[in-house]
């Protein structure tokens, strides 16, 4: 049994039907969409999908920032830069 990450599904051919009336329906949360009574994808509203991309972009600079903690700094005249 296949889990689905979303507290509202819909069928490809709902969808296909009307897609705004699915988001609506949604109410800003994601929508598992479901061919043969599987999940093929999932739908985001934009701005979930933009704050996702965003979280990631935080978490890779947190993992670039903790690889460099132990890094000694360069002592730089700034009149030589």
């Amino acid at each position: 049994m296949q889990r689905i990450e979303a507290t509202l599904s819909a069928s490809i051919s709902d969808l296909k039907k009307s897609p705004s009336s699915v988001m609506e329906a949604a109410n800003g949360e994601a929508v598992a969409i479901l061919n043969h009574n599987r999940v093929m994808a999932y739908i985001v509203p934009a701005e979930t999908y933009e704050s996702m991309l965003d979280r990631l972009d935080d978490l890779a600079l947190v993992e670039i920032a903790k690889a460099r903690a132990g890094e000694k700094g360069v002592p730089v005249d700034i009149d030589a830069l």
